[in-house]
């Protein structure tokens, strides 16, 4: 099975094999994925981080060997918390953006230089070895444009918000919101939620529809329009701009205990 192990900042997965096929995820720096079957000019693959499937332009696949992904794997590596960096790929000292949630190994000959692949890259400056804060964490991705299928400061959809956020915390979670919900143990009254815990919705017939990262004391950010930060109570979101109820609370999870 061909693996690859992404250099670039976020690969489009798509439900179909057509450019205007719908959105389904992406692929971060750093992230490793397998290629499940091919046809011609793309490639289904299936993410190593979440098992989740989908299609992408053939472009994207730059094989990786299978003692380069093991190494990359096993690796203490590092994950992004900051909204975004910078790297400079050689040999053209270009500028490459990469969000928060990419995972880098610094395999080179100092602290700030590493490889995928072919690809040489560098930062510019040291990242902090500060255990990162979950509302720190979250709060970075504020004012982020809603983007269904979206993983990155660039564009998010709710479930990716939260998946990133608790990527880098340390919690592996599934990718759709109603696989997250299976996850933790369940907060019975919403005064009891706290910052990281998970909050979910549902619609008018019951399926679940969107997901918020607890801050405490009432505070919810999710991803309904942009990233924001609203109200949270036994109703569900109350909208702080728009005065009103966005989504009907089905219960909350307590994901880090």
């Amino acid at each position: 099975m061909v693996g690859s192990i992404s250099p670039f900042s976020a690969i489009p997965v798509r439900k179909l094999p057509e450019e205007q096929s719908a959105l389904e995820t992406q692929i971060l720096f750093g992230e490793v994925f397998f290629v499940l079957e091919q046809i011609k000019g793309w490639s289904r693959v299936r993410l190593g981080f979440d098992g989740y499937e989908g299609w992408v332009d053939e472009k994207y696949v730059i094989p990786s060997s299978d003692l380069e992904i093991e190494r990359w794997n096993s690796a203490q590596g590092v994950l992004i918390s900051a909204p975004f960096v910078k790297l400079i790929r050689e040999p053209y000292k270009s500028a490459q953006l990469i969000s928060a949630g990419s995972r880098l190994f610094f395999n080179g000959e100092d602290r700030n230089s590493f490889t995928v692949g072919r690809r040489e890259y560098y930062l510019q400056s040291a990242l902090s070895d500060r255990k990162p804060d979950l509302e720190e964490v979250a709060k970075g991705f504020l004012n982020t444009p809603y983007l269904w299928g979206g993983r990155t400061f660039f564009g998010v959809d709710c479930s990716g918000l939260s998946q990133v956020v608790f990527k880098i915390m340390g919690h592996n979670l599934p990718r759709n919101a109603s696989q997250q919900m299976e996850c933790g143990r369940m907060i019975s009254f919403v005064e009891e939620a706290r910052a990281g815990d998970l909050a979910f919705f549902d619609n008018e017939e019951g399926e679940i529809v969107h997901v918020g990262i607890c801050l405490g004391q009432g505070r919810i950010l999710h991803a309904s329009g942009e990233v924001r930060m609203d109200h949270l109570d036994h109703q569900g979101i109350f909208c702080i701009e728009s005065r009103k109820y966005t989504h009907h609370l089905r219960i909350i999870k307590r994901i880090i205990e």
